[in-house]
C-alpha cells in the first residue's frame, strides 16, 4: 500500500497549465462540443473483461476492464461518462487509450442502466449517484488488491465523480490517490435551465429523444414498475427529471433532485489532488461564481476554466502522434504528476 499522508496540494506539482488552443474553425462552444461528439477516434484497447458489480439488490453495474500485467502495481484509472452515456462513449474511450498506452489499468465503468444494461438495474440512475462509484472503488480495492486508484468523470459522470470525493473528505480511501473531471455538472439545476435555451434546442432534444427511448426500454423489462405514459407532455430534460427521475428515485421534485445530486455542495470538502476542466462556451454545462470560488479556494483542487472548449470536447490542433484531445491529454499530464509523488513518499 502506497501513502498518501505526504501529497500536498497541486500547487507542489509543475503548473497544469491552461495552454488550450481551439482547432482552426473549431473555436466557438457549439462547433467544439459537435464535433467533439462525432468525430471519430480508433478504439486502441485490447479486449477487455466483461464484470458485474453488485451494488444493492437488483442492481448490478457493467465495467470493461483493462488491466495490466501485476494489476496491482499499476495506476488503475476508472473513467465514469455523462448523460446517456456508455463505457464506449468516444471521450471514455479516448482517455482509456491515452491511460492504456501510459501503462495504466482502464476500467470503464457503466453508470447503472446505461450502456444498454437496463436489465442489470431495477432503478433508475441520476446525477447524484456517488454511492455507486464509492462501492466500485471499495470492491476494486478488497477485491483486486490495487494499490493505486484514481477517477475521471465526464459531465453527469464528472458530478458524480466530485460528489464522491466531497462526500468522503478527509476518509478517502488511502489507495484513491486522485480525482480529475470534464465539464462536470456541478450545479444541476443552473445546467438544466441553460441546455432548455432556444440556441440549446439541439443538445436537449437529443437528450431527451435518448432519455425516452430509454425509459420505455426500461419499462418493458421491469413490467409494471414503470409507466411510460408519464412521458407524455415531457418536452424539457427538467420536465423528465421532474416526472421520472424525482418520482422514481426518492425526490419531491426536480428542484429537490438537483439541490440534493449537485456536487456543489461538498466540493470544499476534496482533500486529494483533484483537477477540474470547464470552458466559459460550454453551451449547456455552467458552474456557478459560487462554485467557482469554493473550486479556486480549495487548496487540493486544479480548476482550469478555459475561455473555449465546449463541452466535454476541447480539440486543439493535432501533434504528430497526438489527436489533439486537450482535456484528456491534461487527465493524464495531471495523475502522472500525482503518481509521481506517491512513489516518492515509498510505500508505508
Amino acid at each position: 500500500m502506497y501513502s498518501t499522508d505526504c501529497i500536498s496540494h497541486p500547487s507542489d506539482f509543475a503548473p497544469i497549465t491552461d495552454d488550450f488552443v481551439p482547432r482552426r474553425f473549431m473555436r466557438g462552444g457549439h462547433a467544439q462540443t459537435i464535433a467533439g461528439n462525432f468525430m471519430k477516434r480508433a478504439n486502441l484497447l485490447p479486449t477487455p473483461e466483461e464484470r458485474l458489480f453488485s451494488i444493492e439488490r437488483d442492481v448490478q453495474i457493467l465495467c470493461h476492464c483493462n488491466w495490466q500485467p501485476e494489476r496491482q502495481k499499476r495506476l488503475t484509472l476508472m473513467i465514469v461518462h455523462g448523460l446517456e452515456g456508455s463505457s464506449n462513449s468516444g471521450y471514455v474511450i479516448g482517455t482509456a487509450n491515452r491511460a492504456w498506452s501510459q501503462g495504466w489499468n482502464v476500467v470503464r465503468m457503466n453508470i447503472r442502466g446505461c450502456g444498454r444494461t437496463e436489465h442489470l438495474s431495477s432503478t433508475l440512475y441520476h446525477s447524484g449517484l456517488s454511492q455507486d462509484i464509492e462501492k466500485l472503488v471499495a470492491e476494486m480495492i478488497a477485491g483486486d488488491g490495487l494499490q493505486r486508484v484514481a477517477l475521471a468523470g465526464f459531465s453527469m459522470g464528472g458530478n458524480q465523480v466530485l460528489r464522491a470525493v466531497g462526500k468522503w473528505g478527509t476518509k478517502v480511501p488511502p489507495e484513491l490517490i486522485a480525482a480529475t473531471t470534464v465539464s462536470p455538472a456541478c450545479d444541476l439545476a443552473m445546467s438544466s435551465d441553460r441546455i432548455h435555451r432556444p440556441t440549446n434546442f439541439l443538445y436537449e432534444w437529443w437528450f431527451l429523444v435518448s432519455l425516452r427511448r430509454s425509459f420505455r426500454r426500461k419499462s418493458a423489462l421491469w413490467s409494471g414498475r414503470y409507466d411510460p405514459a408519464l412521458l407524455k407532455g415531457v418536452h424539457s430534460v427538467r420536465d423528465f427529471d421532474d416526472r421520472i427521475t424525482a418520482r422514481y428515485m426518492g425526490f419531491a421534485s426536480a428542484d429537490d433532485y438537483y439541490d440534493k445530486a449537485s456536487s456543489s455542495h461538498v466540493v470544499e470538502q476534496i482533500a486529494i489532488p483533484t483537477l477540474v476542466i470547464q470552458a466559459d462556451d460550454d453551451p449547456f454545462v455552467v458552474i456557478s461564481a459560487e462554485t467557482q470560488r469554493k473550486l479556486k479556494q480549495n487548496p487540493n483542487i486544479t480548476f482550469l476554466a478555459t475561455q473555449h472548449g465546449g463541452h466535454c470536447a476541447f480539440i486543439s490542433q493535432p501533434e504528430g502522434s497526438d489527436d489533439g484531445r486537450w482535456a484528456e491529454r491534461k487527465i493524464v499530464e495531471f495523475l502522472a504528476q500525482v503518481e509521481t509523488r506517491v512513489f516518492a513518499t515509498g510505500p508505508r
